[in-house]
């Protein structure tokens, strides 16, 4: 029979354990190279301003007005003037409100909300003003520049929304976001959106 040294039972000890060792520390690697949901999601959450739609606006405003009595126009206290601006449309998803599930190491479903306008804005420097009027009776005051603007700005987002700016804004988030989740070495992604009921007026 063949005696086993101390030397031996040593060396022989020291390789197994140094076996366990790199095994353990190979499958804690794999492990820390995966992705939970709440990871995937605070990586898509600093896309927000990379998946925003902005649409730009050079538009004239028309406005005219007369004094009224009893909803009658009042002859000679017609008001006018013309304005020409220059202004912008973002649009976007919420990306607060998207989910994540992450499905295994290679597979991820990302559920995104419906897009809507984040921002409406008409340059105020800009703003040229043409064809005014002077009329005494009926003189043109701030408020009615204000007016003029607040009501372009509706016709600005009912022009945006003809033209397409939610698909753009869905489609440009989801570009975004498929981009990352393969950088992070997912394969299979499907991205869906949010159902949402319409509303009955």
């Amino acid at each position: 029979m063949r005696k086993i040294t101390l030397s031996t039972l040593f060396f022989f000890l020291t390789t197994v354990i140094l076996a366990v060792v790199l095994l353990v520390h190979h499958t804690g690697a794999e492990k820390e190279r995966g992705y939970d949901s709440s990871t995937v999601m605070s990586r898509i959450s600093y896309l927000q301003e990379l998946a925003l739609v902005k649409h730009n606006y050079t538009g004239v405003i028309g406005y005219r007005d007369y004094m009224k009595i009893l909803n009658i126009n009042v002859p000679l206290t017609e008001k006018y003037f013309l304005l020409k601006y220059n202004g912008y449309i973002k649009a976007g998803v919420d990306f607060n409100r998207i989910k994540v599930n992450v499905e295994n190491d290679s597979t991820v479903h990302v559920s995104i909300p419906q897009p809507r306008i984040l921002d409406t804005v008409i340059d105020e420097k800009s703003v040229e003003v043409y064809n005014e009027s002077e009329n005494a009776f009926n003189p043109i005051k701030i408020t009615d520049y204000n007016e003029a603007l607040a009501r372009e700005k509706e016709v600005m987002i009912r022009d945006a929304i003809a033209q397409g700016i939610y698909t753009d804004a869905t489609d440009q988030a989801k570009i975004a976001i498929t981009s990352l989740l393969k950088d992070m070495g997912f394969k299979n992604i499907r991205i869906t959106e949010e159902f949402t009921m319409p509303q009955v007026h």
